[in-house]
């Protein structure tokens, strides 16, 4: 850049007149500015109506082309607080007749208020050899649900807790409300098949059930009464061998069921023993002929050495010139022999630990294996090279199996002696007994494990029973406002996009109005600014021709004719139609409406034809409105088609080229700023070519006067 002068020797004040000089130039850079701008927001304003355009593509016309999207029906019920229904696409017209006969419902045991020997409340920890009631361990109460049987053992050291968790373990829900002193049991499933019961397998275990408050009157306990009935009915009074003989098949499965999961257990035992006592093989040979201390001894150790190398930093780091480089040295040797010794006492450290982890392992997996052994005869074959395992019930299990079958039939057959009918007392629990849901539908009568029933596209779902003799009235029909809706959602839509295309086509010219450069900006203020801005963006897409091609290709196909079932049908046949020339808003003259529309107060006085028609004869109706959504929507397809240097592929508009042109802008005014720059250097080096001649000549001028004696 040439320095510039400020005209001091000539007078003439140059920055004015190098800016009149290169006014031209920079007016050209302004203009292309101003034109990039008003691109800018051209091309805004299309991606806003090109969003539009293809929302009511996507949300309404893709769907819209499709029968399935009109198969609406609607279910009508003459007693709604007995009975929901869910109407699905495969529904069946017609009127049904339907009666909730029965409500399922889910197994529930909230037991009795429990007490202990000692007076205090009992908690989650509270043993049940501690509760009031007798319990004198041990004992054995039995949880069937479903077609699941488990047996849950009490001990003198049982907790609530341990309760409560084998509960859960059974298949069901439990839990101990503290404040209460409660228990609360209940099935996972409704329905008669989710229900549960809980018996006494022997003595003890009638006496856990009493302290625990579980035992309900068994004339509210249905499930506990049926599974009371079922073992007292193989009970022979005083023939244990009879009694065992009518349930010797029950008995086998239980005792095989028992010897396979023993043997799974004895697998997985001694799997996990030869692996402590491969590990303890391995360290033992990694010792031979040394001793290992414990891991505790090692710890100590460790930490010794590490103080050490503490206190030996310390004098490293602390020292001011007393210790010599050899003393220094010896220290540093120190500390690293330090450090290696630490290395091999953390190996040991934790080795010992594996080795005496590996130990308690070997003994405790030791005795489990015995545990697994008294049952079952396990025998080993090797089969190559692999060890496999068969298992044999030892006599021990089928008298421990056959001594709790006969004591839980001896015991449903003490309850069954014991049971009245008539008894209405209560034992402090109550019992919800679970059972199935029952209808009947059109005089078929349909049971079922929750409420909901799916019937023939319909889903019930029964709230209430109704009263004897009552019938509820089950109505499906189409859905005519749910079509209604469908129709007058797109029309709102396509109406909403073509007025705004009618508006921002005959949109007032702006003739004279361009973008703002940043010196007018600072002359005006906010509100003016949006005004004037305003003013060019509302006309950017007058005479639009891309608009121009798009809004008439819509209305073209919105006003064409359809074939339905022969017959050439027009929009207004439905009561669809524009309002008249003088009628009609500005840019609002090319809109639908329906006739009858309650929300439309240009129409909503005529009679609605539409709605009339969807009820009488939806298929003509559904007919004609696929046909006519998918007109449009392969109409807006091929507008939208990309084409190569134009536009991408689902624009409405030439978005390529815009982009084009707006780069093409940003090159001319990078060039046309560099030509404007170049042009003011020039005249800036041409004035101060001037200023210098100019001062030179003055001083040439001086020098002679005083030559010639002037002052």
């Amino acid at each position: 850049m040439p320095m510039r002068l400020s005209g001091l020797m000539s007078g003439m004040d140059t920055e004015s007149i190098i800016q009149q000089l290169v006014e031209a130039k920079s007016n050209k850079v302004k203009t292309a500015k101003k034109a990039q701008t008003k691109l800018s927001w051209k091309q805004d304003a299309w991606k806003d109506l090109n969003t539009k355009l293809k929302n009511l593509q996507s949300k309404f016309l893709s769907n819209m082309r499709f029968s399935t999207s009109y198969s609406k029906k609607v279910t009508k019920v003459s007693n709604s607080s007995a009975v929901s229904v869910i109407t699905g696409e495969n529904a069946v017209d017609g009127v049904q007749s339907l009666e909730i006969n029965q409500l399922a419902k889910t197994g529930y045991l909230t037991g009795g208020v429990v007490s202990t020997a000692s007076g205090e409340g009992a908690t989650a920890l509270t043993k049940v050899s501690d509760l009031a009631g007798g319990f004198t361990a041990p004992g054995t109460i039995n949880v069937t649900t479903g077609n699941k049987s488990v047996d849950i053992n009490i001990t003198s050291d049982t907790t609530i807790s341990d309760v409560l968790s084998q509960l859960k373990n059974a298949g069901l829900n439990a839990s101990f409300d503290a404040k209460w002193q409660r228990f609360s049991i209940s099935s996972k499933e409704s329905g008669s098949k989710g229900d549960f019961s809980i018996t006494a397998v022997d003595a003890g275990g009638a006496q856990a059930l009493s302290a625990m408050k579980l035992q309900v009157n068994l004339n509210d306990d249905k499930a506990t009464l049926q599974e009371y009935q079922k073992y007292a009915a193989y009970y022979v009074s005083g023939d244990r061998a009879a009694t065992i003989a009518n349930m010797q098949s029950m008995i086998d499965k239980d005792v095989a069921s028992r010897t396979e999961s023993y043997l799974n257990q004895y697998k997985s035992l001694t799997s996990s023993l030869k692996s402590a006592q491969d590990t303890i093989s391995s360290i033992q040979t990694k010792y031979a002929g040394t001793t290992l201390d414990t891991a505790e001894n090692y710890e100590a150790q460790l930490k010794a050495k590490n103080d050490e190398i503490v206190a030996i930093n310390k004098t490293l780091n602390e020292d001011t010139g007393i210790l010599t480089e050899q003393e220094k040295k010896d220290l540093q040797d120190k500390v690293t022999q330090l450090i290696d010794e630490t290395k091999d006492l953390a190996t040991k450290k934790a080795d010992a630990e594996s080795l005496a982890s590996a130990q308690k392992s070997e003994t405790e997996l030791t005795k489990q294996i015995a545990d697994v052994e008294k049952y079952v005869d396990i025998t080993a074959t090797t089969v190559d090279g692999e060890t496999t395992y068969t298992a044999t019930a030892k006599q021990t299990l089928k008298d421990e199996v056959e001594n709790r079958y006969y004591n839980k039939a001896e015991m449903a057959a003490d309850a069954i002696a014991n049971y009245d009918p008539t008894d209405t007392s209560s034992t402090g629990a109550t019992k919800v007994s679970g059972q199935d849901a029952k209808i009947t539908l059109n005089g078929a009568v349909y049971e079922n494990s929750t409420n909901a029933f799916e019937i023939n596209g319909l889903t019930f779902t029964a709230l209430n029973e109704t009263k004897p003799g009552e019938t509820i009235t089950v109505t499906t029909e189409q859905d005519v406002d749910g079509v209604y809706d469908m129709v007058k959602n797109f029309l709102k839509e396509y109406n909403s996009i073509i007025n705004e295309m009618d508006k921002l086509y005959n949109a007032d010219s702006a003739r004279g109005y361009e973008p703002l450069s940043d010196e007018e900006r600072e002359a005006m203020s906010d509100s003016d600014i949006e005004k004037y801005e305003k003013k060019i963006k509302d006309s950017l897409l007058r005479r639009d021709e891309n608009i121009s091609s798009v809004s008439s290709a819509l209305k073209s196909v919105m006003s064409s004719g359809i074939e339905v079932g022969g017959k050439t049908m027009y929009l207004f046949d439905f009561g669809i139609e524009t309002l008249s020339y003088f009628t009609a808003a500005e840019n609002e003259k090319n809109a639908y409406h329906i006739d009858g529309d309650p929300d439309d107060t240009s129409t909503a006085g005529n009679a609605d034809k539409l709605k009339s028609m969807i009820a009488s004869d939806p298929d003509t109706v559904i007919s004609f409105f696929t046909k006519l959504s998918q007109n449009l929507y392969d109409k807006m397809t091929d507008m939208s088609k990309s084409v190569d240097g134009v536009r991408t592929f689902g624009s409405f508009y030439d978005d390529k080229k815009m982009k084009s042109d707006y780069d093409d802008y940003t090159s001319k005014i990078k060039e046309l700023e560099k030509k404007l720059n170049d042009y003011e250097d020039k005249w800036y080096k041409k004035f101060a070519a001037m200023e210098t001649a100019m001062a030179k000549m003055q001083q040439n001028s001086s020098s002679v006067t005083a030559l010639l004696g002037g002052s």
